[in-house]
């Protein structure tokens, strides 16, 4: 049977001196992951309102100015990027944005099942607000 010994006049306080350097790698495991999630996950952040959108072969637009997202839902409901607006609001609520900077450009989301008159009442809408550059949004569709 062994024994392990202690060399003579050497206590373990002497022995075992506390260690001052900081270990880092957990850290920068934990940032990795988290950078991953938030790269996975923004691009899902963009516009909560769940639409079922119309394809199309369009080109995509690029414009440097935040626009102005509108939404109807398959239920009528119009939106205001996430905000929810009450059909009386709408009117007011689009030329107080107008007032602010009626070059701006309003991009109008509708559902695909929306009635072509629901579509039509909203753009009517959103001209009389006073914008001029107004856009529709569709998914592109697949090539084959």
């Amino acid at each position: 049977m062994a024994m392990a010994t202690r060399p003579v006049g050497e206590s373990s306080e002497e022995r075992y001196q506390p260690l001052a350097e900081i270990n880092v790698t957990p850290m920068v495991d934990v940032m990795l992951v988290l950078l991953v999630i938030f790269m996975v996950t923004a691009p899902l952040l963009m516009v909560g309102v769940p639409l079922d959108l119309p394809k199309t072969r369009a080109a995509a637009i690029t414009e440097h100015k935040k626009p102005i997202i509108l939404s109807l839902d398959r239920g009528g409901e119009v939106f205001i990027g996430d905000d929810k607006v009450a059909p009386g609001e709408l009117e007011p609520r689009l030329a107080a944005l107008a007032a602010e900077d009626p070059k701006r450009i309003v991009f109008v989301r509708g559902d695909k099942t929306i009635t072509y008159a629901q579509l039509m009442d909203m753009l009517g809408e959103v001209n009389r607000a006073g914008f001029a550059k107004v856009s529709l949004v569709a998914e592109a569709s697949g090539s084959k």
